[in-house]
């Protein structure tokens, strides 16, 4: 199979420019887009379906869609969208960074540090610190306390359109995500998973795999194009003051998730900000990779579902397309 790396070997043979800042029109099929889509082929790379949008963050020069209107479960990825949430009710007046929020051990989520570390009764932390947690360490019981802080999905939801995205919708936080993917019903969310994998070894078999019930359902999905879109308005300062700006692309630039993908084959010295997605057969990452000296920035967005691929085929095949997308936009210029 020819890699999509292979696809550096051949030049795009041509694509529509956009406005600066603007949601870039359909390009015309390129090379490299065609090398990415024959990832979905049975047999090929991660086979599943592959999702993808790249282009320049100054909207200059081509860009590059596979199955970009598309929609994919977020996973994790839509934390993104509810961190901007959050910010722009700071901005509001209607939360403050330093604002203490009291966590409930019975309402925590499997989670990567809060419900790992603290056990205890007595746990506060402030929304600055939930923010952190969301996005660099995809801390989940972090992210539904974010969740009700910004208003909930549909305020969520109501920010995204704000920003002239369409495509993207949040319809709940990770303890519902979770449960829905896992056919988990009503109760304190430990108890309920315990028995249920007690209950029902395949869902341990699932976990990795596609299922269709899920892949196909409609809600917290978003489209490549409508993800990227809405990190060109995160990263070109339109979706929030420049000080919280700052604070989310800061977050994104530290996160510790999937150093696999879109950082995996990138030089050592290459910036990523990204935020990673995983549940069942789906595995995403988003964001916006430095591209050296003062070639600019590239935004891009990587969607895999209803991949029955090891885990690391399929992490290793985002790595390859962020390479593919760094060094095709680094010689390509903005031209």
């Amino acid at each position: 199979m020819r890699t999509v790396m292979a696809a550096l070997s051949a030049m795009v043979i041509l694509a529509l420019a956009a406005p600066a800042h603007a949601a870039p029109e359909v390009a015309q099929a390129t090379t490299l887009a065609a090398d990415i889509a024959s990832l979905s082929r049975p047999g090929a790379g991660s086979a599943g379906s592959v999702g993808v949008a790249a282009w320049r963050l100054d909207g200059k020069g081509p860009v590059t869609l596979v199955n970009a209107d598309v929609a994919y479960p977020m996973a994790s990825t839509f934390k993104v969208a509810v961190a901007g949430a959050v910010l722009k009710r700071v901005e509001d007046g209607q939360l403050q960074l330093d604002q203490m929020i009291s966590i409930d051990l019975s309402k925590m989520v499997d989670s990567e540090v809060l419900q790992d570390r603290f056990i205890h009764p007595g746990l506060s932390v402030s929304v600055y610190n939930l923010l952190e947690l969301m996005l660099t360490e995809s801390d989940n019981t972090a992210t539904d306390y974010m969740v009700d802080a910004a208003g909930g999905p549909a305020a969520v939801t109501a920010w995204v359109k704000a920003q002239g995205v369409d495509g993207l919708r949040v319809d709940g936080g990770t303890d519902e995500l979770i449960r829905r993917w896992a056919g988990m019903g009503p109760g304190p969310f430990h108890e309920v998973s315990e028995a249920q994998r007690k209950s029902d070894p395949n869902i341990v078999k699932r976990d990795g795999m596609p299922y269709p019930p899920f892949d196909n359902d409609p809600r917290d999905t978003s489209t490549p194009r409508a993800m990227a879109t809405l990190l060109t308005r995160i990263y070109s300062g339109k979706a929030l003051k420049p000080e919280n700006t700052a604070i989310l692309v800061g977050m994104m630039e530290r996160c510790r998730t999937g150093v696999a993908r879109l950082r995996g084959r990138m030089p050592d010295d290459t910036q990523v900000a990204h935020k990673t997605g995983t549940i069942g057969g789906t595995i995403n990452d988003v964001g916006v990779i430095t591209l050296p000296g003062n070639a600019g920035k590239v935004v891009v967005a990587v969607f895999i579902k209803a991949s029955d691929a090891p885990r690391q085929v399929r992490e290793r095949t985002i790595a390859e397309i962020g390479r593919s997308v760094r060094d095709y936009y680094l010689h390509r210029g903005p031209n």
